[in-house]
């Protein structure tokens, strides 16, 4: 994770900024920092893609814990749910970390690569926000009405799917893994989709960020200031999220991620 001095733990107030607005984006939308935060840290600030995925993966993890309490506090993480998640993604995160140690790619080559992964990560993520309800509506009444070992089995794959997209880009734990348990869950409450959602996110990325920064893929003091300006940020959201239409902001946000996509396959 890298040595620093004294006078190097400071805080940088450009990547403070940017931790108060992907906060406040995700206290009014609701979706996943992670969308936002990985291709913020490499189009705008031009943060090697490695370090830009492993530094956000412990910011989630950090983030995401006080909300995972929270949701425990008030008893609306299904815990059920989440063990069949970690089921599927803590295997899919430690071989996926064990493949990208193992590469032993040139720079160039891993690069693109996470390029690639964030790119897809981000359209997915997109696809989600715009078309959400729509697929929702065609497929949640029909999943549902599997019996419950297909239901198991089908929610251990989704685990395994989040945890290699997570571990390679950051990207799609929140938004991606609440519209899977809306579809495979489709008459539980959506606080509990929302609570096993984030209670799932917290292992899962902690887990990868953790195995990112023992190849040196996390920049302490980056992470330091971006959770300086993430509190602030998803309070003043939370507070905005009651004065502005919600799907109004998650068509803005589609399309914000689509040209970030964009830009992020030109970097």
């Amino acid at each position: 994770m890298g040595g620093y001095t004294f006078a190097q733990w400071s805080i940088d107030l450009r990547y403070a900024i940017a931790g108060f607005l992907v906060d406040g984006l995700v206290g009014v939308t609701g979706v996943g920092g992670g969308s936002l935060m990985t291709p913020i840290l490499i189009v705008l600030f031009g943060v090697p893609p490695g370090t830009a995925v492993g530094t956000d993966l412990l910011f989630a993890a950090i983030t995401k814990t006080g909300g995972s309490f929270a949701h425990g506090f008030n008893g609306t993480i299904e815990w059920r749910v989440v063990r069949r998640l970690a089921t599927g993604s803590i295997p899919a995160t430690l071989l996926s970390l064990v493949a990208l140690h193992s590469l032993h790619m040139p720079p160039g080559g891993a690069r693109h690569l996470i390029m690639v992964v964030v790119s897809i990560a981000l359209l997915l993520t997109a696809v989600v926000l715009i078309a959400s309800e729509t697929i929702i509506s065609a497929y949640a009444q029909r999943l549902g009405s599997f019996r419950d070992g297909v239901i198991t089995k089908m929610t251990i794959s989704v685990g395994a799917v989040l945890g290699v997209l997570v571990t390679f880009s950051s990207v799609s734990a929140g938004s991606i893994g609440a519209m899977a348990l809306v579809l495979l869950y489709p008459r539980m409450p959506a606080v509990r989709i929302v609570g096993s959602d984030i209670a799932h996110a917290v292992p899962l990325t902690l887990i990868a960020g953790l195995g990112r920064g023992a190849m040196g893929s996390v920049h302490l003091v980056m992470l330091l200031s971006l959770l300086a300006g993430s509190l602030p940020g998803i309070v003043i959201g939370s507070w905005i999220s009651t004065r502005i239409p919600e799907f109004f902001l998650r068509y803005i946000l589609a399309g914000v991620l689509i040209v970030g996509t964009l830009d992020v396959l030109v970097k």
